[in-house]
């Protein structure tokens, strides 16, 4: 199994699984089927044996099953019948899988994209249409989802276990009260530099839904003083986050003789249809790090780093019942790659975008789109490498957030409340997470001449 393989397979945590509960309290089942319109595969029998069983269990079945984080099991047959009419209004409406990015918008070739396909779409539609039979198996068994147990990390099955696994020291998290960060330290335990392959961060047990966000920087000790000094950013978590891959042929460092400075958000009670709602004792947060082989730093071309990028600091103020925008601009004086794009706010953010400004054209090119963010789902986007974007030396990012504190938005908590730029869960933020590979000229036109060679192949072949 590929990364991208293994990255399709969806990993659900927070509130967007409580959607098929919610819709059915609202009793929007019968509104499901009334507001589907006939498609043209219902001409052929669709059946959950022929049709629906495999789409559901690659896509679904990681999240709810036994020990998942969904709301109902949906393993076998029996078991999703009864929500028939749900899955088909939320997978009709793309708010199940939960992956808000936009189709038909910039960039559409990511790792480890958790869309269903327009024809999965279709077949559930009309098999639900259709009455939602189940078909005959013959001699076939029900598929079986090929996933690591549901409290393993994410990359086990194709990579193994982590070659370092960095604890936080415990913490209690009460049922109730006011946001809490908690700031331990924790020795990498490397006596060498170390190319990073792939790394997630991963709450222990039932403490997702109450950690916000849990951001990781590295120090580095200076033999000469004595002292820890700032290195750079190892990784940043929020709530929903699967993990990051690193493309092959660039090395995120992770120095040796280091030390990890947590900075992990807790909210007490929790967030979502996960939240437990009662005490967590000894909670703790996981760094799970796969690295390249000894030497591989000696192979890897360039440098690649994950930093914050603001949009406009200290100035978010979005009023009662009103709305807000921010935008921020970024440039180097080299060339890049974008490897990652993950935008950050919590409760009223709702929309975010991606643009390249090129000032020698004038041309601004749009990235990514993001229409209907949700804190509660915090995707790192890893755009395929034979795409990503390239920037030559002073092109501009430009990046976009839209918040929505009006009754419209359904994370809203409170539209009467006044809302400001902080770190408290109903506070707002307005920055995003990139991850950037740092190039020279050369690496630049050697890219640029590959991609245009690619194109030629394909255009030769056509």
């Amino acid at each position: 199994m590929t990364s991208k393989q293994f990255l399709k397979q969806k990993h659900y945590t927070g509130k967007a699984v409580i959607g098929l509960t919610v819709l059915a309290a609202l009793g929007l089942t019968a509104q499901a089927q009334a507001q589907s319109t006939p498609l043209s595969i219902d001409a052929e029998k669709i059946t959950y044996a022929d049709h629906v069983a495999q789409i559901i269990t690659d896509n679904c079945v990681v999240c709810h099953r036994e020990g998942g984080v969904g709301p109902m099991q949906l393993t076998n047959y029996e078991q999703i019948r009864p929500w028939a009419p749900l899955i088909q209004y939320r997978v009709e409406n793309r708010e199940m899988p939960p992956y808000a990015y936009d189709h038909g918008i910039g960039l559409q070739q990511l790792e480890g994209d958790w869309r269903l396909e327009q024809s999965e779409i279709d077949t559930i539609v009309a098999w639900v249409q259709q009455g939602a039979p189940e078909g005959d198996w013959g001699d076939r068994s029900h598929p079986v989802a090929n996933l690591p147990p549901a409290d393993d990390w994410n990359f086990a099955a194709e990579m193994g276990q982590p070659d370092v696994i960095l604890d936080s020291s415990p913490i209690d998290v009460p049922a109730l009260g006011n946001d809490m960060w908690h700031r331990p330290y924790v020795m990498t335990g490397l006596d060498q530099d170390r190319c990073i392959k792939a790394i997630q961060v991963k709450p222990a047990g039932n403490a997702k839904a109450v950690v916000h966000h849990a951001n990781s920087n590295v120090e580095v000790l200076n033999a000469e003083t004595g002292e820890y000094e700032e290195y750079g950013q190892l990784t940043e978590y929020a709530m929903g986050k699967w993990g990051e891959v690193m493309p092959e042929g660039v090395c995120r460092t992770l120095p040796a003789n280091s030390r990890v400075r947590w900075d992990i958000h807790l909210f007490p009670g929790g967030v979502g249809a996960t939240a437990p709602g009662t005490m967590i004792e000894d909670n703790v947060v996981e760094i799970g790090i796969w690295l390249y082989p000894e030497g591989y730093e000696e192979v890897a071309k360039y440098k690649q780093d994950l930093k914050l990028y603001r949009l406009n600091s200290g100035e978010l103020i979005v009023p009662p019942h009103g709305t807000a925008m921010t935008q921020g601009f970024h440039s180097f004086d080299h060339p890049v790659r974008i490897d990652s794009f993950q935008p950050h706010g919590h409760l009223r953010m709702r929309q975010a975008s991606l643009e390249i400004f090129y000032p020698a054209t004038g041309r601004t090119e749009q990235i990514s789109q993001i229409s209907n963010w949700s804190a509660t789902w915090h995707h790192n986007h890893i755009y395929s490498p034979d795409v990503a974007p390239l920037l030559p030396t002073g092109a501009v990012l430009v990046i976009k957030q839209w918040y929505d504190n009006t009754a419209n938005n359904p994370n809203n908590p409170d539209p009467d409340f006044w809302v400001v730029e902080g770190s408290r869960t109903a506070d707002e933020m307005t920055h995003a997470w990139i991850a950037v590979t740092h190039l020279d000229q050369a690496g630049y036109d050697d890219i640029v001449a590959q991609r245009e060679e690619a194109k030629q192949r394909s255009v030769a072949t056509q």
